[in-house]
């Protein structure tokens, strides 16, 4: 594992003093150590990747001075429009660092909805034209000078890959506190008992997807009314929306975070498109990126109601913050109807002894399908 004040210290003597991006669990000890010893205005957490790209190059343009993002691989997609027609050579010839998570490296066990982005995540950098070297943690002094020198020399992004253990701390730090009474298990809870049996959920990637899957366990139900959206952060929402114009007048919930729903706000405006009676937006919001090591994000400093009603939802009027004013926020949407919103406040903090999710995806959609066609 690299020392990560070490590697800060050598960017910032090397000319590197503003870094953006979106938190990764293979870069949180790296992300950790920058929220510790880089200043606010000099480090911005981006709602997604593509948002970063373009702070650094306007940082680029204000100043000069070569910027550096960081990404799991998984959000090059989100980079790939700003990377290739603002940053790139043919347009503005924009010289940044790019620090990414190789998440579905070929040849290392890793989840289904990585694995794919794993193999063509150099496929991709070749292809756009963009320098790479991949991390080693006894030459990383020598890399990154090398990344920094092609970058500035070719006025161009280069990036640096990271496999599993360069960039990440040893342990995942669990970050808890006491803001709210709720967890993000026990309002999905709530809602599971205070909803009709046959309502379909959708559960964003990260924890809520493994937090629903073994709720129904626990309480000893089949999994055939869910859909756990393993992968393609921030589009939650959108799944639910197809699912709830497409199919009868059941109930459709879609169990977001808050960084998730920031990632791709857009997303919000079609509510004030198609009137879905039977979809409900909840947003299980506790300020952080927790599946990936609990760096802030926006969530508690934005007001998502208001945002959800000037989109066209119908909202509770405030966010949530207890069990007993989400179940009179549940009562509302059943007897007013949707498109429906509510911000769920909860606290941040992770059970550990949860496991990672080893199912079938095939046969989770086959059953999830045949529930919904019927």
């Amino acid at each position: 594992m690299v020392d990560q004040i070490k590697f800060l210290n050598m960017l910032q003597g090397m000319g590197v003093d503003f870094f953006t991006g979106v938190p990764d669990s293979y870069l949180n000890g790296f992300c950790n150590c920058l929220l510790e010893c880089v200043p606010k205005e000099q480090h911005l957490i981006a709602a997604n990747e593509g948002n970063a790209i373009g702070l650094a190059c306007g940082y680029y343009f204000a100043t000069g001075k070569l910027p550096l993002v960081y990404m799991q691989n998984s959000g090059m997609g989100n980079a790939m429009n700003p990377l290739i027609s603002l940053a790139d050579d043919y347009v503005y010839s924009v010289p940044m660092l790019l620090l990414i998570g190789w998440r579905g490296e070929p040849g290392r066990e890793d989840h289904p909805q990585h694995k794919r982005q794993g193999e063509i995540t150099l496929k991709l950098l070749k292809l756009c034209d963009i320098p790479y070297i991949i991390a080693e943690e006894n030459k990383i002094e020598e890399q990154t000078a090398w990344a920094v020198d092609m970058a500035r020399e070719r006025r161009k992004p280069v990036a640096i890959i990271a496999k599993k253990g360069v960039f990440a701390a040893k342990e995942k730090e669990n970050v808890c506190d006491e803001n709210y009474p709720l967890s993000r298990e026990e309002a999905i809870e709530v809602i599971l008992d205070s909803l009709p049996d046959n309502t379909i959920y959708i559960a964003t990637t990260g924890r809520a997807t493994r937090e629903l899957f073994y709720l129904r366990k626990k309480r000893n139900e089949g999994h055939g009314h869910d859909f756990l959206n393993v992968g393609a952060m921030g589009h939650a929402s959108s799944v639910t929306l197809g699912m709830a114009v497409a199919g009868d007048n059941r109930l459709v919930v879609c169990l977001d975070g808050d960084a998730s729903a920031l990632m791709h706000l857009g997303a919000f405006s079609m509510a004030s498109k198609v009137k879905a009676a039977n979809m409900l937006h909840v947003v299980l919001n506790n300020g952080a990126h927790e599946s990936v090591g609990g760096q802030p994000s926006a969530g508690h400093k934005v007001d998502f109601t208001k945002i959800a009603e000037g989109a066209g939802y119908r909202t509770f009027g405030s966010s949530v913050e207890d069990r007993e004013t989400l179940q009179a926020a549940l009562k509302s949407f059943v007897t007013d109807k949707g498109p429906f919103f509510i911000d769920m406040r909860i606290h941040k903090g992770l059970r550990g002894e949860l496991p990672s999710l080893k199912v079938s995806h095939e046969e989770m959609i086959r059953e999830l399908m045949n529930e919904l066609q019927v």
